[in-house]
């Protein structure tokens, strides 16, 4: 997109690329997405960037009324397999909070002088600088959906220190931590201690919540996980294994979800509750929550090719907006893969760790690698175990796709349909063909939402 397009965008308040860019306004000190509802400003007012962290870096603070660092993720990173894709997927799961800027490029096999540069010249900001952006965000969420003290929220948030999370908090929204707390939307009064923090996971576009619901609770692992209610209405609850701590989550399906923004194709969101013993990894949390619903997804790219085929066309239509879901648990995706649902809920019996706080049926967490490879040390599992522990097979999120599934392929056991479903699952790779069949290059780069699409559809058979 040049800059007209995008201002033409800005102008008729199109949802569609809320967090694809984000405009600013010179006279006023503002950052925007583009579906903001306040009067449009003139075009030689105007300044675009391709990230928050960008306009942030230029001066400018997070509209109050919009809300722009609460939108949908870019689906670009979602699609691109090159190091700054695969960068800003690490990023987003927190990556330089845990383990900085020199354990962000030692997973991409680049030098940080080189992550920097690749960065700040495609996105107008380095990866402290995006880190930082992120960080500020939680911040908000944390200050205005809680009651934790100012001084537990800075370091929760991933802030070495609590002078650094004041200066920041005022410079991206122009108020203090104190005032922010104060200036939380009506109706979205903090959690009590103990309630968990309520979540507003947003999404572009339509969605069609019941085809994921179905979807996971078909899957549902028993000690894990559990879908409730009847469709339309069900909630989804599952364990939560995070870098710091344990958490517990709860999203609620929404038929008719309300709207996000005023203008043209706006989105909505899921509802979620989310119980973490350690709050620093509330970050962590809902970016892996994000990719198991595929929240961050474009359906107006993926129906608009998919739509235009003669086979997949009233499919689109039937269901525009259809995504396809990840996994909260990447090396846990690819063990389900590979055992299925009975042998899953085996290893959870029998090796699952027991919580500390069971919380009705969810009563453990699915077993690590480390502890199938010693427990299970034979066959395809032992195998599978054993190089997800070591490092042989990666799957975190800046995992490099081919050469994932290049490993997965030399494991003894892994045949190629299971190879592809955790490409799918664990890697969220929108792209991706069954082995064996017959998928037209039409339907590329979205092929995996065409099967998804068939197979919702009934007119696919995933053995």
């Amino acid at each position: 997109m040049d800059e007209d397009t995008r201002y033409e965008a800005v102008r008729s308040r199109d949802g569609r690329f809320d967090g694809v860019f984000f405009f600013a306004v010179e006279t006023t000190g503002i950052y925007c997405r583009p579906s903001c509802p306040a009067v449009t400003p003139k075009r030689h007012n105007v300044r675009f960037f391709p990230t928050a962290a960008a306009a942030q870096g230029s001066g400018f603070r997070a509209c109050r009324r919009c809300r722009p660092d609460a939108v949908p993720g870019s689906a670009e990173w979602n699609v691109r397999a090159d190091a700054v894709g695969r960068a800003m997927r690490l990023i987003a799961d927190g990556v330089v909070d845990r383990e900085g800027v020199a354990g962000l490029a030692a997973r991409l096999g680049y030098s940080a002088r080189q992550v920097q540069r690749q960065l700040t010249a495609e996105l107008g900001a380095g990866p402290v600088a995006l880190a930082r952006a992120q960080r500020a965000h939680t911040a908000r969420v944390l200050l205005q959906t809680t009651e934790l003290p100012v001084t537990e929220i800075a370091f929760a948030s991933g802030f070495a220190s609590v002078r650094q999370f004041n200066d920041t908090v005022r410079e991206v929204y122009a108020s203090t931590p104190t005032e922010l707390r104060a200036a939380a939307p009506r109706g979205r009064g903090r959690a009590a201690p103990g309630a968990g923090i309520p979540l507003r996971l947003a999404y572009r576009g339509p969605y069609q919540a019941a085809a994921v619901f179905g979807q996971l609770a078909a899957e549902a692992v028993t000690g894990v996980e559990e879908v409730s209610g009847a469709p339309g209405g069900r909630t989804y609850r599952r364990t939560l294994r995070l870098p710091y701590g344990t958490g517990i989550v709860a999203v609620e399906e929404r038929t008719g979800a309300p709207r996000t923004g005023t203008g043209t194709h706006p989105g909505g969101w899921l509802d979620a509750r989310l119980h973490l013993t350690d709050p620093r990894d509330l970050t962590t949390a809902v970016q892996r929550l994000r990719r198991l619903f595929d929240l961050d997804a474009d359906p107006y790219a993926v129906d608009e090719r998919l739509g235009a085929d003669s086979r997949l066309g009233p499919l689109v239509s039937a269901r525009p907006g259809l995504r396809s879901p990840g996994a909260v648990d990447p090396p846990e995706a690819a063990v389900r893969a590979l055992v299925g649902k009975e042998g899953a809920r085996e290893l959870v019996r029998r090796y699952g760790k027991v919580l500390d706080a069971p919380c009705g049926s969810l009563t453990h967490l699915f077993p690590e690698p480390a502890v199938l490879a010693e427990a299970e040390p034979d066959g395809p599992l032992g195998a599978l175990a054993a190089a997800l522990a070591d490092g042989t097979v990666r799957l975190d999120p800046g995992a490099d796709r081919d050469d994932a599934q290049e490993a997965l392929r030399a494991l003894p056991g892994m045949d190629p349909a299971t190879a592809a479903a955790v490409r799918v699952r664990a890697l969220g790779d929108p792209d991706v063909a069954p082995p064996g069949a017959e998928v037209p290059d039409g339907w590329r780069p979205w092929r995996s939402y065409a099967v998804q699409h068939l197979r919702v559809a009934g007119g696919w058979n995933d053995r």
